[in-house]
């Protein structure tokens, strides 16, 4: 199998073969924003003109606070002294650690849990699931506020604020890929392809790992999309509520626009509305994808879309 070929069936490169008109128009505007999101991530070193918590200039001399935008400060500056536009840079850095150590970590431990709970069935089924449900009772902010504040005792450094928040998230999340793979493992296990490798006396383990996880995992990337615009939200409840990570550790988009609520009265527009914004659209960048690959996943709007696309090129021509 060619290079070509494997890369044509990843979940995102595939999808958008399938997709057709408004769907592949979202689908690529999501993409956009994903690698957009990604990219000042990575590059955020080279591209943010000031550090995260700098608050003077190189040869001497502090920030101008709650400064509107100019040439030294093209978004302008808090009421702290920070420079917007790095904050904001820097921020994206924040945001994909905590998005990728959440998301991970859950993922593991959730479809682990979920094939355990699916396949063995009995007593350990009906504990998975009655601790899964009382998890996913609780709301997700709160559960998070509660599991930040246990974790960090108050104490938000770089990386113990991340994974302070990353682990708070994690517990959140566990529930959904849980339900998720334990409802297709109950499925596949009827399956003859199960039966089968039962019958030949294969371990319960490899069954798991070898038959079932391969046919159980496909509904995973629209679940990891919508999960990492969740986290990203959560993320930033916890800044704003003040149980994210300090100013002088990391750049928190959560954080800013909580320190920006008192200049919205005074007209100062740009201390709120950059974190904001940075937040919006890349909550919206993983949604779009997330829910174009969920109506690409659907045979019926996959199928309706082709049928437009079809329509449209015999009226063209």
């Amino acid at each position: 199998m060619s290079l070509a070929t494997t890369a044509r069936r990843l979940p995102v490169i595939s999808h958008l073969g399938q997709s057709a008109g408004l769907q592949r128009g979202m689908l690529i505007a999501g993409l956009a924003l994903t690698v957009l999101f990604v990219l000042a991530a990575a590059l955020a070193p080279w591209l943010a003109p000031y550090g995260y918590a700098q608050m003077t200039y190189s040869g001497g001399g502090a920030f101008p606070t709650q400064a509107p935008p100019s040439a030294e400060h093209p978004w302008g500056t808090t009421v702290g002294g920070f420079d917007v536009l790095s904050r904001v840079l820097w921020g994206t850095q924040t945001a994909l650690a905590v998005i990728v150590a959440a998301v991970v970590m859950s993922l593991f431990l959730g479809v682990f849990l979920g094939l355990v709970s699916g396949y063995l069935g009995g007593w350990v089924d009906r504990v998975l699931v009655v601790i899964a449900d009382a998890i996913y009772a609780f709301p997700s902010l709160l559960l998070a506020i509660v599991m930040s504040i246990v974790i960090s005792q108050g104490r938000s450094s770089l990386w113990g604020g991340i994974m302070a928040a990353a682990i708070s998230i994690t517990v959140v999340f566990i529930p959904q890929y849980f339900r998720v793979i334990r409802a297709e493992t109950v499925r596949l296990k009827a399956e003859p392809f199960v039966e089968s490798a039962q019958v030949v006396g294969s371990s319960p383990w490899r069954i798991m790992t070898r038959h079932i996880l391969r046919n159980a995992t496909r509904s995973l990337p629209l679940i990891f999309t919508l999960n990492a615009s969740e986290a990203i939200l959560t993320l930033a409840g916890l800044g704003f509520l003040g149980f994210g990570i300090e100013p002088t550790a990391a750049a928190e988009w959560g954080y800013d626009l909580n320190r920006a609520l008192a200049d919205v009265t005074s007209g100062i527009w740009w201390t709120g509305l950059f974190p904001g914004l940075a937040i919006v659209l890349t909550v919206m960048g993983l949604t779009l994808v997330g829910e174009s690959m969920n109506d690409l996943n659907d045979p019926r709007l996959r199928t309706r879309s082709r049928r437009r696309s079809r329509r449209a090129t015999k009226e063209t021509a």
